[in-house]
């Protein structure tokens, strides 16, 4: 599936680039390393979406201590977690 079908029920901006991570293989903590790491790079440009078997619960806390905005929604392939930074 294209990555950006992920964002059709997410509500963040269309014209943003898409980063993406199928998560769904990666044993723990691999998903949270991958995506923390990925983020550190993230411009305003980007939406970053992580596809997970799971909700990323300990993921949420380390987006809010960075003030990066996201929403997860799930969906039949998986977990959908979009994030991406705010517009100033």
């Amino acid at each position: 599936m294209d990555p950006e079908a992920y964002l059709a029920d997410v509500d963040v901006s269309s014209d943003r680039a898409v980063d993406f991570l199928d998560a769904r293989e990666l044993p723990p903590p691999e998903p949270l390393q991958q995506t923390m790491n990925r983020l550190a790079d993230l411009d305003e440009s980007t939406v970053f979406v992580q596809l997970n078997d799971r909700v990323p619960q300990f993921l949420f806390p380390k987006l809010d201590d960075q003030g990066i905005a996201y929403e997860t929604v799930e969906t039949d392939d998986g977990v959908v977690t979009a994030m991406w930074r705010p517009s100033s």
